[in-house]
Parts: structure tokens; C-alpha cells; sequence
């Protein structure tokens, strides 16, 4: 997986902004292995994709994900594949993770944000041999309330898995 990682062509619907190497958000070490794609929420309502890119890339920040994906549904990537994130806690060895930006407080994401999450998560899955049961929640590694209307929301992120399995299905169409 991770050597798949390195010689993968990232999509042009994709903003690649890795961000420097510095502290623990970006440490340049290689990933062991891609075994889950985690989703969180941003936990910042209105703020965006650039502002949480540009965060992670402060040199004090000790956060990232591989990618943010924004209130218009923009997608920056902010770490190669190959690398780990510092967003899943023991697992970032072993997962590609994703940030979600949000309008409010109750954490759901619009339509615009949730479908540009939805394609990204599909073409994963498909790059890496991955299906919507290998997509998890912060949640279900820390039992941290992340992302919190897909925590607090059960149908909703059985419907979330649902919509990846049939963007994977439908991949390449």
C-alpha cells in the first residue's frame, strides 16, 4: 500500500499544499501500511479548508491530515499518501485521514462538502483496495465525540457508508 502510495497520480480535483516538515504534524514518517480511512470534523464551524491547511503547516501546530475538505467543497491535501498524519492518535501509522470543515455547531456537513468527502473517500478506497467498512471515525479509535453529528447520528453515518459503497461501485463509470 504504501509503496502504491508514492507512484499514485493525485487528481486534479485535488489541491496539493503538503505542508513542511516540522515537529510532530508533519514528522516524514513513512506510513506502515493503509488499512482505514478515519474521518474527522474540523470541531471549528466556518472555518475552511485554506485556514485549516495553513494551520497545520505553523511550526507549533502538533496536528494534520492528509487532507481538509472545505465549506465549498474543496479538497487540499496537506500530506503525501505515504506518510502519517498526526490526526488518529495510535493509529496514524496505518490510516489516510480527513479533516471535514462544518457551518455550525451540530458538526454536519452541507451537501457540497459532504459529496466532495464522499468522491474522495471512493477513489481511496478504490486506490487502495479499501471498502466503505474500512471507513471509520475518529470516534471508533478514541471513542472521541469526532466527527460529532456522524457520532451523535448512527443512521447517518450508516448512510455515509452507504454513499461510499456506491461512489465505489460506480467509480470509474
Amino acid at each position: 500500500s504504501v509503496k502504491k502510495a508514492q507512484s499514485l497520480e493525485i487528481p486534479d480535483w485535488i489541491d496539493s499544499q503538503i505542508i513542511k516538515i516540522h515537529s510532530t504534524a508533519r514528522s516524514g514518517v513513512s506510513l506502515w501500511d493503509v488499512n482505514n480511512i478515519v474521518v474527522h470534523y474540523t470541531g471549528n464551524p466556518m472555518s475552511t479548508a485554506q485556514n485549516n491547511r495553513d494551520y497545520f503547516n505553523k511550526s507549533t501546530t502538533e496536528v494534520s491530515s492528509h487532507f481538509v475538505v472545505g465549506l465549498t467543497g474543496e479538497i487540499i491535501q496537506c500530506v503525501p499518501l505515504w506518510e502519517k498524519s498526526a490526526a488518529s492518535n495510535d493509529r496514524n501509522g496505518d490510516t489516510i485521514s480527513i479533516e471535514v470543515c462544518h457551518e455550525d455547531e451540530s458538526g454536519k456537513f452541507s451537501e457540497t462538502t459532504y459529496n466532495s468527502l464522499i468522491k474522495l473517500i471512493s477513489w481511496l478506497c478504490c486506490e487502495f483496495d479499501l471498502d466503505e467498512s474500512d471507513v471509520i471515525r475518529h470516534y471508533d479509535i478514541t471513542e472521541k465525540i469526532c466527527p460529532k453529528y456522524y457520532v451523535e447520528n448512527p443512521k447517518e453515518w450508516k448512510q455515509l457508508k452507504k454513499d461510499v459503497k456506491e461512489g465505489i461501485d460506480s467509480y470509474g463509470d
